[in-house]
């Protein structure tokens, strides 16, 4: 009996939760509770006469995507389109919290299919290490995992399987306020070294031509790991782990302070929004046209230069480099996860290659619309490849740049802690940037120390 009554509640719980996310109507819900009521006899008679078993949790394709996607990429409702009975969702995340997606996991469920929105450094291989997703290697064609850029195969890659479909290319790179920077007297034309940079900011401020000189993203993925990575990318420890005590990140700290001697009083605040990770201080300054030079993924500097009085002083250029650096930067994409606990397997993939290909999405990307200019850019080499060779009108020039600077550019090693590395390490390193802690590598050695013991703690 007892067996009985908890198939029966496991049946209602599901029959709710299909409710819930529109699967099945109020009727249907009614129907098949009551068929439940007939015992499992009833339930599997009634599947053969076509009302069908909850237990077999038949549903559509459910991808969940983080809200920002949406927001930045209006093409995507059209692709949906294609797929009818589609549930399209958004994602139960803030700030990259995969907490949701953990706990459905542990229950062997997952609400969705798949997740647009995961970022290899920050959360794949925390979902990996929690059985949350599986590769796409079963799934995925051949020819799409032979059409992708090495480089961002090779980040999507761990044990040599594919656990990221990749989707949005970002870049870490330079831009700067043409307005700003001519009212300077300096010359339009990138910096090339970060001393080049500084001089001009100082120049700026000193000239009165914009309030502050030059501006950054406070969190260490976009600003100090890449600013290490233009002196050194060789700067990651044998269990992939960022070296914050090597001779390049200890440059990049102080080249962080220094700029922020040029640079408005709130950069160290968090965002705004989504858990403090966007709508931060950098973006409303350049916004605001209140600064010359911003160093950020391009996608952020084309975002905010809409709201200019004239978009077109917009410039952009790489990421300046250390005297004698190595000159790399640091990439990311954000793609697709496949959850293991998830349906329509096969029918995802179908999905993914047809959102990830789609011309109308990459078009609205570079050229912008109304609703936004994300300018971010593909990773498949075909899409390149027939943009080299019949070159659309709505071409921008600052495609061949950012997928140049990719070239150059390094993705932050996956690990479990590959972002919270850097979240733990924050507070510390900015007792350096506050002028709490007078030496630089001191306060990078507790970082280290205090990441070792959080991973330690974890092990517990």
């Amino acid at each position: 009996m007892t067996i009985r009554k908890d198939e029966e509640y496991r049946l209602q719980q599901t029959l709710a939760r299909l409710l819930q996310q529109g699967s099945i109507d109020r009727r249907e819900f009614l129907t098949r509770s009551l068929v439940a009521g007939l015992g499992l006899a009833g339930v599997g008679t009634a599947a053969k006469n076509g009302i069908g078993s909850a237990r077999a949790q038949d549903r559509p394709l459910t991808p969940t995507f983080y809200q920002w996607i949406e927001d930045l990429h209006p093409g995507i409702p059209k692709v949906n389109e294609k797929f009818p009975g589609l549930n399209y969702q958004i994602a139960p995340v803030e700030g990259f919290g995969i907490e949701r997606f953990v706990a459905e996991a542990k229950k062997k469920e997952s609400t969705w299919d798949v997740y647009v929105g995961q970022t290899p450094f920050v959360e794949m291989s925390a979902m990996k290490a929690a059985d949350v997703i599986e590769p796409w290697d079963d799934y995925i064609p051949k020819e799409v995992i032979d059409d992708m850029i090495p480089s961002i195969r090779e980040e999507n890659t761990i044990d040599g399987k594919l656990y990221g479909w990749p989707f949005f290319l970002d870049v870490i790179g330079n831009s700067w306020h043409s307005g700003v920077t001519t009212k300077a007297g300096l010359k339009d034309e990138a910096p090339m070294t970060w001393d080049d940079h500084l001089a001009n900011a100082k120049k700026i401020v000193e000239s009165q031509a914009a309030p502050f000189g030059a501006t950054f993203d406070s969190h260490g993925w976009r600003s100090l790991a890449p600013f290490t990575h233009s002196m050194s990318s060789n700067v990651y420890t044998s269990e992939g782990l960022f070296d914050f005590t090597s001779d390049a990140a200890v440059e990049a700290l102080k080249l962080m302070k220094s700029i922020m001697g040029v640079s408005h009083p709130d950069i160290l605040l968090e965002g705004a929004s989504d858990g403090g990770v966007n709508g931060t201080p950098d973006e409303v300054a350049f916004a605001a046209e209140r600064v010359g030079y911003f160093s950020k993924y391009f996608n952020a500097p084309l975002r905010m230069a809409s709201n200019w009085d004239d978009p077109k002083q917009l410039r952009m250029g790489p990421l300046p480099k250390f005297a004698n650096g190595e000159g790399s930067t640091v990439f990311w994409t954000t793609g697709c996860a496949l959850f293991k606990y998830g349906k329509n397997k096969e029918k995802a993939a179908e999905y993914i290659k047809a959102l990830t290909y789609d011309a109308q999405i990459w078009q609205d990307s570079i050229a912008g619309t109304s609703a936004a200019h994300p300018g971010q850019l593909p990773p498949y080499k075909s899409i390149y490849a027939g943009w080299e060779a019949n070159k659309p009108d709505w071409m921008l020039d600052f495609v061949p740049l950012v997928r140049g600077q990719l070239d150059k550019a390094k993705a932050i090693t996956n690990h479990i802690f590959g972002l919270q590395q850097f979240v733990i390490g924050k507070p510390i390193w900015e007792t350096y940037l506050k002028g709490e802690e007078a030496d630089p590598k001191a306060a990078l050695k507790k970082v280290v120390d205090a990441v070792q013991a959080e991973i330690a703690r974890g092990k517990q």
